[in-house]
């Protein structure tokens, strides 16, 4: 029931999505490597690898922005995810957001071998064949934000800026202070599921997807996972489900959820508290927005990380929860500070009482 408790709460609070599905066409021979495919509903580009990244574009159009985002979703979710920016607001900046399916999501074919170096890799890739320019920012949602610390680690020079919001934190990052993780009920539980997502991949499968037990409904308005204005946000996003029984049938589908999980979580072969200051010759180009009322990623290893990291601009919603890209005020004061360089005095954290 643990694991079915956490994966259900990571589906709820990293995705908020469509549901993710296995690509069901067909890898097109003979077409060149930068081409964009119409197919299905969606535009794919091919990396050099042979597999295919589905993505769209929403905004100004790329050839007429002045910014372009690569919007990077997280566990469970899509290119289709919310992110509460209006078409008028977009115009007005000279925004155009990317957003592309990762690696085994929405259209996007699996990636066996994912890591964290994949992941930045394909990131890299994509932005070159849709020719986004020598620099280009990223923006990253909750399990999207590991990605998005592939790419400050292996392509800082390609980034023009970075927006982590609400980031995930992977207990086994080495620099992480004792006082703050070991009563963290969190920390035990990814070690946990961890450890049978790699070992027990099998009895996994059949636990998420057997009919012997009743499904767990412990996170429907769940006070302990989802703050008051989470949960908000829960009750007026329509079209919104979890993963079915029978979609996890699906083994592609299973599989990229379990290795995505898996390399979130697992041991990194960096810790990002050891990235050095992309840009130090500028202001700083790097943000992280944290909800102050967030029960999923606690503020206090937000604000430690930004204070072992002092180039990172912290922002803190006072009564924001997890769901901060469903707030339209939130997501243009993130769009305004990571492209103009804002800092608005609201969303300055405030001392402890």
């Amino acid at each position: 029931m643990v694991f079915r408790e956490l994966f259900n709460m990571m589906m709820r609070c990293l995705g908020l999505s469509k549901r993710p599905t296995r690509p069901d066409f067909p890898v097109v021979d003979g077409v060149s490597s930068g081409a964009d495919l119409h197919i299905m509903n969606s535009l794919r580009i091919r990396l050099s690898d042979g597999r295919f990244l589905a993505y769209k574009e929403r905004g100004v159009p790329k050839i007429k922005s002045t910014f372009r985002i690569v919007v990077i979703h997280g566990f469970g979710s899509s290119k289709d995810m919310n992110f509460m920016a209006s078409q008028e607001l977009l115009d007005e900046l000279g925004i155009c957001l990317l957003l592309f399916d990762r690696a085994g999501y929405g259209e996007s074919d699996p990636n066996p071998k994912r890591s964290l170096k994949s992941e930045a890799s394909d990131i890299e890739e994509l932005a070159d064949k849709l020719q986004l320019g020598s620099k280009f920012y990223v923006l990253g949602v909750s399990l999207g934000c590991y990605p998005t610390w592939g790419c400050l680690k292996r392509i800082p020079d390609r980034l023009a800026g970075a927006a982590l919001v609400v980031p995930y934190i992977n207990y086994k990052w080495p620099s992480l202070p004792s006082d703050l993780t070991n009563d963290d009920y969190r920390k035990a539980l990814s070690k946990w599921a961890v450890f049978v997502a790699s070992h027990s991949p099998g009895l996994l499968h059949w636990w998420l997807t057997q009919k012997l037990f009743p499904s767990s409904t412990v996170l429907d308005r769940n006070t302990q996972f989802f703050s008051n204005k989470d949960l908000e946000v829960l009750k007026h996003s329509p079209g919104y489900q979890l993963l079915s029984r029978n979609e996890l049938r699906n083994r592609v589908v299973f599989d990229s959820l379990r290795r995505d999980f898996i390399v979130a979580f697992g041991k990194w072969e960096f810790d990002p508290m050891d990235i050095r200051d992309p840009c130090p010759q500028k202001e700083s180009m790097v943000h992280i927005w944290q909800g102050r009322e967030d029960k999923v990623v606690p503020y206090q290893l937000q604000r430690y990380v930004s204070k072992k990291l002092p180039w990172i601009r912290y922002h803190e919603v006072p009564d924001g929860g997890h769901l901060l890209v469903y707030d339209g005020v939130v997501c243009e004061a993130i769009l305004r500070s990571l492209v103009f360089g804002e800092d608005p005095p609201l969303y300055r954290p405030q001392a402890e009482d």
